[in-house]
């Protein structure tokens, strides 16, 4: 799923200097002798907050994003805007069910564009997907937040994959090969597994692989708009 910013870094340059404009002009104005004090005040508190938000917070703490395309349904649905942490990965790991945004890996996406999905395998965990299920390290796994059950088995079919004569996986989508032993497909050190709650109609890692964890941006929190759907989410 492509997963696009809620901002526009030029928009957001235009704001800084129309700002910039109206605090020199202000105190120009003479028919605006009265107000300009109260006006410069407002003026100087948007530059404040606008820098602070822009070169402080969304780059490091906090960014929001909107979901364009349905491949997280029923968690989040198209259009929801939604809040990432930025800094939380820098004092720990990401965890199983964590919904993480990063940066696509090029053989999920060449333009290398920002996709939102769920970690369902940690380094070491031994994954597999049959009848319907999720099976982590042996034991099926409960998902009450996946839209439908799988129609389709992991590792395989042949359209995502193949079992190399030395046991090693191939994806189609990349060239990344693993070990693969009776049916499982256990996660390399340095690498997450993320999958979209839309299973069926989700661009993630049963078609092109395992994820690096240096990709990753973040850990989307919660939704903000629109106002029916504002909830944090897990």
């Amino acid at each position: 799923m492509k997963f696009l910013a809620f901002d526009n870094t030029w928009h957001i340059i235009a704001l800084v200097w129309g700002l910039l404009l109206v605090r020199v002009a202000v105190p120009r104005l003479q028919q605006l002798r009265r107000q300009r004090g109260a006006i410069l005040e407002v003026v100087d508190s948007l530059l404040v907050a606008v820098l602070l938000v822009f070169l402080i917070l969304r780059p490091f703490v906090v960014q929001a994003f909107y979901i364009p395309s349905g491949s997280m349904i029923p968690t989040l649905e198209i259009n929801d805007r939604i809040l990432v942490n930025k800094f939380i990965y820098f004092f720990r790991e990401p965890e199983r069910d964590d919904i993480v945004v990063f940066v696509s890996p090029p053989q999920a996406d060449i333009a290398q564009k920002d996709f939102i999905k769920r970690v369902i395998g940690l380094p070491g965990d031994r994954l597999a997907v049959h009848h319907g299920y999720l099976w982590r390290n042996g034991q099926k796994v409960v998902e009450p937040n996946i839209a439908d059950p799988m129609l389709y088995t992991f590792p395989g079919p042949p359209e995502f994959g193949m079992v190399e004569p030395n046991g090693d996986y191939r994806f189609n989508a990349g060239s990344y090969t693993f070990d693969i032993h009776q049916g499982e497909y256990t996660v390399p050190p340095g690498y997450l597994f993320v999958m979209g709650d839309n299973r069926n109609l989700s661009n993630d890692g049963h078609k092109w692989g395992p994820l690096p964890r240096q990709n990753v941006l973040g850990k989307a929190f919660c939704i903000f708009y629109p106002p029916a759907r504002v909830r944090l989410l897990r």
